[in-house]
């Protein structure tokens, strides 16, 4: 493989075509977000009047991210090109690698940089199931509502208010994560799937359909008879309508899929899926990320412990990206030095995670 096409040396490639370019810089100020290009045709989906996409949320991007933005903390070509693919055909990115190297910050990155809103990020466990993601009824709930409007109907208390009006079922229904990503919106929203491989192992064929058929029905509004019915989202504060009780998008959203590899999935999900092996980021990639939550002094002033801690990683030691942060904010804060007396609290916040597991 070249350094053109192994990605170190991005200049030298014609990248025209990207839309995401991996710098982690979003659109400015009043100006319109990078323009997506339309999917291929059997990525068409039948969803109508597209709901606005929330604002980002600042606050979760930093901590994500960091507060700034370098070039050394720029991605590489050949993530970019899976990226941008994986925009391109609409098509969810299985996203692997070590512990730690920012699998689930990828998602945040594209969206920051894109202008996408706030990143949908479903947690997965043992216990998650397909519907745990798409939405959640709360029929108890609804059940008691109804009863105390009916007791109080009886007793004549405000009979007729809108203070005693029928409790609607939208009220108790919730979209799930992948729920809300579906539903209709003019750009595709940015869904966070995290660490499928602890899943049960009939998840990822169940998610097949989901990503086939890009919508889903929720029965209890069809057999409500309600056309339109307005549900929660998993964006705090704000509602979606769901006509004749399915939900299906416009524009589907862009998928991250992450697994640490401690089970393998079925050939029938990773054929509709592309797949991005990360790597343990650069010396410069790793004074880029520093810097973006530090300070770029901060950043300057650490190249010995950023480079003890690729050594570490040379040593086939398991570490995490926010260990290192950790690490220098200790050091630039007056906590330690990393010589003499303060080498045992450094080795100590760069423990190697794979010991005692």
């Amino acid at each position: 493989m070249t350094e053109t096409s192994a990605g170190r040396h991005p200049e030298r490639a014609d990248h025209s075509w990207w839309v995401y370019r991996g710098t982690g810089v979003p659109p400015r100020a009043g100006s319109e977000p990078p323009s997506i290009p339309p999917p291929p045709p059997w990525r068409v989906f039948g969803g109508s009047d597209p709901h606005p996409i929330p604002e980002e949320d600042a606050t979760a991007v930093a901590r994500r991210l960091g507060a700034t933005t370098t070039s050394d903390s720029k991605r590489s070509a050949g993530e970019t090109d899976l990226v941008n693919a994986a925009l391109f055909l609409r098509r969810p990115l299985l996203v692997t690698g070590p512990t730690g190297v920012g699998k689930s910050s990828l998602a945040y990155l594209v969206a920051h940089e894109l202008g996408l809103g706030p990143v949908l990020h479903w947690g997965v466990t043992s216990r998650t199931t397909l519907k745990s993601g798409l939405y959640d009824y709360d029929a108890i709930g609804r059940a008691q509502a109804i009863a105390a409007w009916r007791s109080a109907e009886l007793r004549g208390d405000a009979a007729g208010t809108e203070e005693n009006a029928a409790p609607l079922i939208g009220d108790f229904i919730r979209l799930g994560p992948l729920g809300t990503a579906l539903l209709p919106y003019a750009r595709p929203r940015v869904l966070l799937i995290d660490e499928l491989d602890k899943s049960d192992i009939d998840l990822p064929n169940d998610l097949l359909h989901v990503f086939e058929d890009g919508g889903f029905a929720v029965p209890e509004i069809a057999r409500s008879g309600q056309e339109t019915v307005n549900v929660f989202t998993s964006d705090p504060g704000v509602r979606a309508r769901v006509k004749s009780g399915r939900v299906e998008c416009l524009e589907f959203p862009f998928v991250i899929v992450t697994s640490n590899g401690e089970r393998d999935f079925p050939s029938a999900f990773l054929r509709r899926c592309l797949r991005l092996e990360m790597q343990h980021p650069t010396s410069r990639q790793l004074a880029g990320l520093v810097a973006g939550h530090l300070s770029t002094a901060q950043a300057r002033g650490n190249a010995g412990l950023i480079q003890d801690f690729l050594d570490r990683i040379g040593q086939r030691q398991v570490l995490a990206v926010d260990q290192l942060l950790n690490a220098v904010h200790m050091t630039t804060s007056g906590g330690y030095r990393p010589d003499g007396e303060g080498r045992e609290l450094l080795n100590h916040l760069l423990a190697d995670l794979a010991e005692g597991s």
